[in-house]
């Protein structure tokens, strides 16, 4: 049986992946595109949507993973890769800056776009055991 600490531990590493790689994606997505519009944290959050979209449909329908891995990627590393938080800030920015433009496209693409992002990586995880 798995200990409580072992189950921190889990979590704890992928959260120190995922927090660094936003961290780094979001400054780097920034440095090349500029900051009006927060591109960045719509990328993290479209690739932690296929992220998990792929990992737990791979890992619930067709391979048997320890159960760590999940408690790894999905509450570990996708928690805290993924900026929801960030993207509900921003676009109260965006709304209270007066470009409510920009912050109905954040609105739009994020949520449009990540749900598109998790059945692909659904899809994926599928499609690859099929080809198997």
């Amino acid at each position: 049986m798995e200990s409580a600490l072992q189950t921190v531990i889990f979590i704890s590493l992928g959260a120190i992946i995922g927090a660094n790689l936003r961290y780094f994606v979001a400054q780097y997505v920034s440095r090349l595109a500029g900051s009006a519009f927060p591109l960045g944290t719509l990328l993290i959050n479209i690739t932690a949507s296929f992220i998990l979209g792929f990992f737990l449909i791979w890992t619930s329908e067709r391979v048997l993973a320890d159960p760590r891995w999940r408690i790894f990627f999905a509450i570990g590393f996708c928690a805290t890769y993924s900026t929801y938080s960030s993207y509900a800030f921003e676009t109260f920015s965006l709304f209270e800056q007066g470009r409510w433009g920009f912050a109905a496209l954040n609105v739009l693409l994020t949520n449009g776009v990540c749900f598109v992002a998790v059945a692909l990586g659904a899809a994926l995880a599928r499609s690859i055991q099929r080809g198997s």
